[in-house]
């Protein structure tokens, strides 16, 4: 058997290019509502909610709308770019495939072992001196409140909401759309410096969360690199993934009231 038969050509499909001021466009799209449902809306309807948390049940329940809206944002954005309805290609235009060899345009399977230093490196990332988090604004701290705790004991409901949000931050939100969708169409407007560029933007992004933003720059080399080296968004998926299943799997030993 031949390697063209073990490693067959990646099929691809052309993706359109935006400009610099297309780029930020869609970054603007998606930072602005995260930061006013963040700062005003959560706040806002926090003084209207009666019962436990609030605050909290307002701004875990307005990022969910947030990262939501990115999904029904990147959707919209690529059945534009496909007028007449075409399915095909979908995966390829969202980098939503194995990964590929660069120089051959062929798979790349051994590149899936790149995801356990990435996943250590992300891990360390968090270990590093950060700024600060509102305790207010902490789902840790939340989790770890007895105010938290007798919260999600037992509440499947609010434990359904916190994996919708785990799913649209890490998979259907964020990595969807930075890497997914923009990474891939930002290479005429910023040449070899694309990954860097996303990197930067993803961290300026987090205006809903500005602690983040020192911890997310650090990230673009574990999240945007690797996505653009292998062209596949899984690598930013996964690894971006590691924290949401940590909060989910704390968030379901409340619930289960281990």
């Amino acid at each position: 058997m031949t390697s063209t038969a073990l490693h067959p050509a990646v099929t691809t499909t052309p993706v359109p290019q935006y400009t610099r001021a297309g780029v930020l466009a869609v970054w603007a799209a998606a930072a602005v509502p995260m930061g006013l449902l963040s700062w005003v809306v959560a706040p806002m309807a926090a003084d209207h909610l009666t019962g436990p948390l609030p605050f909290a049940r307002a701004l875990i329940a307005a990022m969910t709308v947030g990262l939501a809206w990115q999904f029904l944002l990147v959707a919209g954005l690529v059945a534009r770019e496909r007028r007449r309805g075409e399915i095909r290609g979908i995966r390829a235009a969202l980098w939503l495939q194995a990964p590929s060899d660069p120089s051959t345009g062929r798979h790349a399977p051994r590149a899936w072992w790149w995801l356990v230093p990435l996943l250590a490196g992300s891990a360390l990332v968090q270990l590093l001196p950060a700024v600060p988090i509102p305790a207010a604004r902490d789902l840790g701290t939340l989790l770890g409140s007895p105010d938290g705790r007798t919260f999600f004991h037992g509440n499947w409901t609010w434990f359904a909401v916190v994996v919708a949000l785990a799913l649209l931050n890490t998979v259907l939100g964020e990595e969807l759309l930075f890497r997914g969708f923009l990474l891939p169409r930002m290479s005429r407007a910023f040449g070899r410096s694309d990954w860097i560029a996303n990197g930067l933007l993803f961290a300026i992004y987090h205006v809903h969360q500005p602690w983040s933003v020192p911890s997310a720059l650090i990230d673009t080399v574990v999240l945007a690199w690797p996505s653009r080296r292998w062209r596949s968004a899984w690598f930013g998926i996964v690894v971006h993934s590691g924290q949401s299943v940590l909060f989910v799997t704390l968030t379901l030993l409340l619930v289960l009231g281990s």
